[in-house]
């Protein structure tokens, strides 16, 4: 079963067309919310309309995987980095486990095909999650599960075969609650449920390139990778957050604490050994660099 595989959470449901995330999603594309991340709009498409990216799609299976480390210091030398990196990259073993859990399907049933999907493939996690019953989406725009907060990886596997399916998660959980859109720094969160890309310090320190405004520099924050504010203050997290039991998860050494002058030591060599098999690849040295350099000069 996918909870013995290792994930946390799991749920089915039907693989339908969805008119109402087209016009959500080309709303929020036609804003530029999307910012430099082309790809989102490249294969929007797909991402509206499952059918489109899988023409057999019938079933999509949902998981989650708590990945909860622990938060971020609060020391203001300290060079921040977002929770979800400081282990291995998540894809690898999701996938991994995914393709476990399509192979264990096959063999009850060989006529069965499927696809797995990790946030790289262009489909809504997020909107599939809910449709099978693990979470809602907050006001911060991750998924909120009742057990683990919104400390999870998510995962798919579409199936060109019927299943037996979980009920939709209807309840908005997050009530009159604006904790998130509140302690925001840069004010990405421009209304309850919508992200402004181009003013979240996630997006701005992992997949922005050049430098930044002197405003964003004020708010960095010390975040130098990624950035957990809206998730550290949601009450669910409070409530229910859990240290993960998947090992592949926790802290390399020496990431959570490392100054901004520590790390702005960092030279390309340690950098590649540091981060072998890391999500923070991602925003590259260069990239790596210029974010903390910004957090040294906003204290200036």
């Amino acid at each position: 079963s996918a909870i013995n595989i290792g994930f946390s959470k799991i749920g089915i449901s039907p693989a339908k067309k969805t008119p109402y995330l087209e016009d959500k999603l080309s709303n929020w594309i036609n804003n530029n919310f999307h910012a430099t991340m082309y790809w989102i709009n490249k294969r929007a498409s797909e991402r509206s309309n499952i059918l489109n990216y899988y023409p057999d799609a019938v079933s999509v299976i949902s998981i989650g995987m708590n990945y909860f480390t622990g938060n971020t210091s609060n020391n203001s030398n300290i060079g921040k980095i977002s929770n979800y990196a400081w282990g291995s990259d998540y894809h690898t073993l999701i996938k991994t486990k995914l393709y476990q859990l399509l192979n264990n399907i096959k063999l009850i049933n060989p006529k069965i095909d499927g696809i797995v999907c990790v946030d790289t493939s262009p489909i809504m996690e997020k909107y599939w999650a809910q449709k099978a019953g693990i979470g809602w989406i907050g006001k911060h725009t991750n998924l909120i599960t009742r057990d683990y907060g919104s400390w999870l990886f998510l995962g798919e596997i579409i199936l060109n075969t019927k299943l037996i399916y979980d009920n939709p998660f209807i309840e908005d959980l997050c009530g009159t609650c604006t904790a998130c859109l509140d302690a925001c720094p840069t004010n990405a969160l421009i209304d309850a449920y919508i992200l402004d890309s181009s003013k979240c310090i996630s997006y701005l320190t992992i997949e922005h390139r050049g430098d930044f405004t002197k405003d964003i520099e004020q708010k960095l924050s010390n975040w130098i990778y990624g950035c957990d504010i809206c998730q550290q203050v949601c009450p669910w997290n409070m409530k229910f957050e859990k240290i993960t039991n998947q090992d592949y998860f926790k802290p390399r050494y020496n990431i959570q604490n490392r100054t901004l002058n520590e790390w702005m030591n960092l030279n390309e060599a340690e950098y590649k050994i540091l981060f072998k098999g890391s999500a923070i690849k991602r925003t590259k040295y260069k990239g790596l660099i210029r974010n903390i350099n910004h957090n040294l000069q906003s204290k200036n």
